[in-house]
């Protein structure tokens, strides 16, 4: 089958530990956009840490940030999901024992409700400041319009990452996972990467056994799960090496350069073993 779409995690897979993108990588991303195949960068990033991404690439690339609650096409947003403001206000009591801020998203925003080194290595980084609210002045006025944020997030020491995911297991009605092992990510039910490759699959009309996903972390093993095929990142948690058809080499020896240009080679002796059925047989 061959492959009409890329759905790629950007934070251990296309973006190197240093957070730069190999330019192995991008030419083979390059190919493969001129070869007529559709690039999607799925993130738990927001908006404004994934559009500067994508212009790195030069290609156009949709966007499924927040964890896939929130997908732009362009300017345009395709499809958005939402936490109920009582979920986000419940998290942030369940987790003020720990003495950590809650992170908030909503569309291109991004709140906290205080800052510690966490954020602020953040906001360096992506170059955007959070702005500092209150989650009840938020929920308050989310709720006029039954609606909250996209997802929230917990930023801390791994040790204490791990503490707040254990004290949160029992909720019903969200889903979590981690996209690293300092950053907890809360959604939706329901939602998570691998409905947003569904959704994209559906608004491009491509079928699901025509992508290829990439991704390193426990956030990124339901995409892998719905993927025609699954890459894991040669840096990857072990979970998602399992899961994966294939292991590529890690995020800072252009693993995903190294996966394409495998898959490439599969998919180059399956076109010349037909060519060579058809003259066989007419």
């Amino acid at each position: 089958m061959k492959c009409r779409l890329l759905c790629i995690d950007l934070d251990g897979t296309l973006l190197t530990d240093e957070k730069r993108i190999r330019e192995q990588d991008a030419a083979a991303i390059r190919k493969a956009v001129q070869q007529g195949i559709k690039v999607a960068l799925v993130t738990g990033r927001m908006p404004a840490a994934t559009v500067p991404i994508a212009r790195r690439l030069d290609v156009p690339c949709i966007l499924a940030c927040n964890a896939g609650t929130y997908i732009l096409k362009g300017e345009q947003c395709i499809w958005a999901e939402y936490l109920p403001a009582e979920a986000m206000t419940g998290i942030y009591e369940s987790i003020r024992p720990f003495g950590i801020p809650l992170w908030i998203f909503r569309d291109r925003q991004w709140f906290v409700t205080a800052k510690d080194e966490f954020v602020d290595e953040e906001e360096k980084l992506i170059h955007y400041q959070a702005e500092i609210a209150d989650v009840y002045m938020l929920a308050a006025e989310w709720e006029k319009n039954r609606t909250g944020p996209n997802k929230v997030l917990i930023g801390a020491e791994p040790a204490l990452v791990q503490k707040v995911y254990d004290s949160l297991k029992s909720r019903q009605d969200v889903d979590m996972a981690c996209s690293s092992e300092n950053y907890l990510e809360i959604f939706p039910k329901g939602m998570n990467k691998g409905k947003a490759l569904r959704l994209i699959c559906e608004k491009e009309g491509v079928r699901k056994e025509e992508t290829m996903a990439f991704g390193d972390q426990e956030l990124d093993l339901p995409m892998l799960e719905e993927a025609g095929i699954a890459v894991a990142m040669g840096n990857g948690i072990e979970e998602a090496k399992q899961k994966a058809d294939f292991v590529t080499k890690s995020n800072n020896e252009a693993g995903i350069a190294y996966a394409l240009e495998h898959f490439g080679k599969i998919q180059e002796k399956q076109e010349e073993t037909e060519i060579r059925m058809e003259d066989l047989y007419g």
